[in-house]
């Protein structure tokens, strides 16, 4: 898993509320285990038309989503049904962050374990991301995730909450399984003192 730390992305606003994770990635693309491939389905019901053919009507079909790397979204994002697979599409697309005022907590947590950083901010924050959105295709922003804040276009920062593990693990660029990895040194010197102690018994 890349580490998370600090980053300067353009923002593509999706100024939907309540975006479920069938939206991000529909039930027919989860047959896969592999995190490969799943970006050119994000969001599939929504950019491509019946044809096949992308819907020009989308965001993400448009030339200012090009090297877009944080999604400013509407309230409740990512709430509906677990699947890692949304935020593996979201990363497959190219996202690094995703930002809102709120996120289902299930999918939250799917994020933060496959480095994918979801940012709460209040609704005021929000609105002045997607007026600055709106305002410039080219918008970027400042992430750190060290301090855990957000530099607004303004010039203001914005502070966010993330759990202690989960900044640890990002910073670090491991998942759960690496950080439990990482301990493996001292629980070998916890077992050996353990069997010592056992053996003078």
């Amino acid at each position: 898993m890349a580490t998370v730390k600090k980053f300067t992305g353009k923002v593509v606003p999706l100024n939907v509320r309540d975006v479920d994770t069938d939206q991000i990635i529909p039930a027919r693309f989860l047959k896969t285990i592999d995190k490969l491939g799943l970006g050119k389905n994000l969001f599939n019901d929504w950019r491509y038309l019946e044809s096949g053919e992308d819907n020009p009507d989308f965001i993400l079909n448009q030339p200012r989503a090009e090297g877009a790397t944080v999604l400013v979204a509407g309230d409740n994002f990512g709430c509906g049904s677990s699947r890692e697979h949304a935020p593996w599409a979201l990363m497959g697309w190219g996202l690094k962050a995703v930002v809102s005022t709120s996120f289902a907590d299930i999918f939250k947590g799917n994020c933060l374990k496959n480095g994918l950083l979801p940012i709460v901010v209040d609704e005021a924050t929000l609105e002045e991301l997607f007026a600055a959105a709106e305002a410039d295709h080219n918008l970027n922003v400042e992430i750190d995730l060290e301090t855990q804040s957000i530099i607004l276009p303004s010039g203001k920062s914005v502070e966010f909450p993330v759990d202690e593990f989960s900044k640890k693990c990002l910073l670090a660029g491991v998942d759960q399984l690496g950080y439990l990895q990482q301990q493996l040194p001292a629980v070998e010197a916890y077992e050996q003192r353990r069997g010592d102690l056992v053996n003078t018994l």
